[in-house]
């Protein structure tokens, strides 16, 4: 859970708030720590719960028995395939190098245009500062553009974090792809 009972307690109220906004979570799977915490909110309050577990860690992270559906598959690879498809959005919560990587990886595969899904980072108690800033250096050292960066919302708050996700996953389903798109620096479509 964390050495810090605010990151348990923001975790619930994710859950609870996807609950409560009639919204579905899809996640990785599993019934301990911040991501079963998530996902136990998310049924108590009503939500539909997909999980997706590669079978090598049903016993490690003790696939969810409660889930609305579990998909059991064959590796990483897959799970994170499965997640982004049936993901309208992407959310990462404090967590260890698993977290980081997913949110990477689907922040770059937004970067090149393999999805038009908005992603966020929730920031609690500064957990994500040290990042935040090392996110900063990279683009001011020239290896991360303005318009990449601006990908990747970050908030602290859980309320104003999951509208913002809301509104930019609507904002991007309104859009329609340009015949000729004008990429900005980063390679990224202004408005996509």
């Amino acid at each position: 859970m964390g050495a810090s009972p605010a990151f348990e307690a923001t975790a619930r109220e994710v859950g609870r708030q996807i609950g409560e906004r009639g919204w579905r979570l899809v996640y990785g799977g599993g019934s301990t720590g911040l991501m079963g915490a998530v996902a136990d909110a998310a049924l108590a309050a009503g939500a539909e719960v997909v999980g997706v577990i590669p079978e090598r860690l049903i016993q490690r992270e003790l696939g969810h028995g409660g889930v609305t559906e579990l998909q059991v598959v064959d590796s990483m690879h897959e799970r994170k395939h499965q997640m982004a498809m049936h993901s309208d959005a992407f959310l990462a919560i404090p967590g260890g190098i698993g977290t980081m990587e997913e949110i990477f990886e689907v922040w770059t595969w937004r970067q090149l245009d393999y999805h038009r899904k908005a992603l966020g980072l929730l920031n609690v108690e500064g957990y994500y500062d040290a990042l935040l800033a090392f996110i900063d250096r990279s683009r001011d050292s020239g290896f991360l553009w303005p318009d990449v960066q601006e990908l990747l919302l970050v908030d602290t708050q859980v309320t104003e974090m999951l509208d913002r996700l809301e509104a930019e996953h609507l904002r991007l389903q309104k859009q329609t792809p340009p015949q000729a798109p004008d990429a900005g620096p980063g390679g990224v479509v202004p408005g996509i």
